[in-house]
């Protein structure tokens, strides 16, 4: 008989290890007791009467939190954190007599919980950095290998002028590595909340050190570099402004859009024919069309990359809607939001990576389809040479048009493309077949395109990636 339990897809399903393991209770619960221990450090190195006893009593049960006894505690108390401090200080007690007592000296709630979350968000962020790097080294590496590759560039998804395939892959990586930027961003400007009290005014610390405002500014200045940040906000009321939060699932949101955006291209190729996502040995495509090769990753990755998009405006909306110093209608939403999120990207970022590392390019179709609308495309070259050699330049416009309509029914009938033979069939455009023929070349009219992917690979992939390790690219999970 199955379990009868609720399940929750975005970890148990899509998500990496790497990334559930961030936001694990363990580690969140672990992560709440080393900033306890981080304060009492800090207070007893600024003077406060902490005993080097009592700290080790404080690290030796860092790692055992019972969290059946924490919930039991909870269920009393209604409150998260005081069970877990509760708890705490029972173990330590254990250890050594009084440790407990000087757990959370000054602190409220939000020191625990909201130092947590950067701490996590941090962490979060410099794994998603990882995995952009993948994904980046694998569109790379795919645009290098057809950077010279003629077809159809698309406007309106009608043919509109060539292109190469990898000319389109750098439209791809351009994406990413603005995410990546952005990323980087976002970790190097995080900032923790400190200690900063019940409404952001210190005043309990200030009681602890006997008015010495020196020593509170210093304790919340060694708490943010203890837990690596540069600093602390400056100001804040029971928690750090939830604009930070914002700004994070808006990073995130742009990753969202990038995997969305490289899914959906890939997913109109794939249904033309010209290119198609990795398909497995054993892979089926449907229950009952056996034939089918869906783009199941790519189709996955869009699905997510929307549910990120949708969720990144809880960011927005918990900034605007905070009372005055704090209010608690942020804390559920956030419990849910933050987690999900970082989930959703890394499995988006999971899949972006291992598609771009396996894509197929068909190029028998590329060269049809390329074939088939490339008459099209030179007519202007054979107007402007028709013109040159005395032709009436409006007169032969004309006839280009009729000729093209004219093209256009043979080839929605099934037909080959006509067009150059009644062109060079008209003696009013003074052309041979032979002379036209090299003019018909697709790399001719790809303009750039290879020279651009060799500057762009080397000019601005290469310098962002320089010195950055790169996850291993992660194979989806289903």
């Amino acid at each position: 008989m199955l379990p009868e339990t609720p399940q929750n897809p975005l970890y148990e399903r899509y998500a990496s290890p790497e990334m559930a393991r961030i936001f694990s209770a363990s580690h969140r619960f672990r992560t709440w007791r080393e900033l306890w221990i981080a304060l009492a450090e800090c207070e007893r190195e600024l003077g406060l009467p902490i005993s080097a006893e009592q700290i080790a009593a404080l690290q030796a049960t860092a790692g055992d939190a019972d969290l059946d006894r924490v919930a039991e505690l909870e269920r009393r108390t209604r409150h998260d954190v005081v069970a877990h401090l509760r708890h705490y200080a029972e173990q330590a007690d254990r250890v050594h007599e009084g440790a407990g007592g000087i757990l959370h000296l000054g602190a409220t709630s939000a020191y625990v919980t909201d130092n947590t979350d950067v701490l996590l968000i941090r962490e979060a962020l410099e794994l998603l950095a990882g995995r952009l790097a993948a994904t980046i080294r694998e569109l790379a590496a795919f645009a290098r290998r057809t950077r010279a590759i003629p077809t159809l560039a698309y406007t309106h998804f009608q043919p509109a002028q060539l292109t190469t395939v990898g000319k389109r892959a750098c439209l791809w990586l351009q994406d990413f590595l603005l995410d990546l930027s952005e990323v980087r961003h976002r970790i190097a400007n995080l900032r923790c909340r400190g200690v900063k009290g019940t409404t952001g005014t210190q005043a309990s610390f200030l009681t602890l050190f006997h008015g010495d405002g020196a020593k509170v500014r210093e304790l919340d200045r060694r708490l943010a570099h203890r837990l690596g940040f540069e600093e602390s906000f400056p100001v804040t009321g029971q928690t750090y402004t939830r604009k930070q939060d914002s700004q994070v699932l808006q990073t995130l949101a742009g990753i969202a859009e990038s995997c969305h955006k490289f899914g959906t291209d890939l997913r109109l190729l794939q249904g033309v024919g010209e290119l198609s996502e990795p398909f497995d040995a054993e892979q089926v495509g449907s229950s009952a069309m056996a034939y089918k090769r869906n783009p199941v990753r790519a189709e996955r990755m869009c699905g997510l990359a929307r549910r990120l998009i949708t969720d990144s405006l809880n960011g927005p909306l918990n900034t605007a809607t905070q009372w005055l110093e704090r209010s608690l209608d942020d804390s559920a939403n956030r419990r849910l939001v933050l987690p999900d999120s970082f989930f959703t990207a890394d499995a988006i970022l999971g899949l972006a990576s291992h598609v771009a590392a396996g894509i197929v390019v068909r190029e028998a179709t590329l060269a049809a389809r390329v074939n088939r609308e490339l008459p099209f495309m030179a007519t202007e070259t054979l107007l402007m040479e028709a013109a040159l050699r005395g032709g009436d330049r409006q007169e032969l416009h004309e006839k280009i048009r009729q000729y093209s309509l004219q093209a256009q029914e043979t080839l929605e009938t099934g037909g080959d493309n006509p067009l150059v033979g009644l062109i060079v069939g008209d003696p009013d455009f003074r052309l041979t077949r032979q002379e036209v023929e090299p003019w018909l070349d697709p790399v001719a009219f790809t303009g750039r395109s290879a020279q651009q992917v060799d500057e762009f690979l080397e000019e601005v992939v290469a310098p962002a990636l320089a010195g950055t390790e790169a996850a291993a690219v992660a194979a989806p999970r289903v």
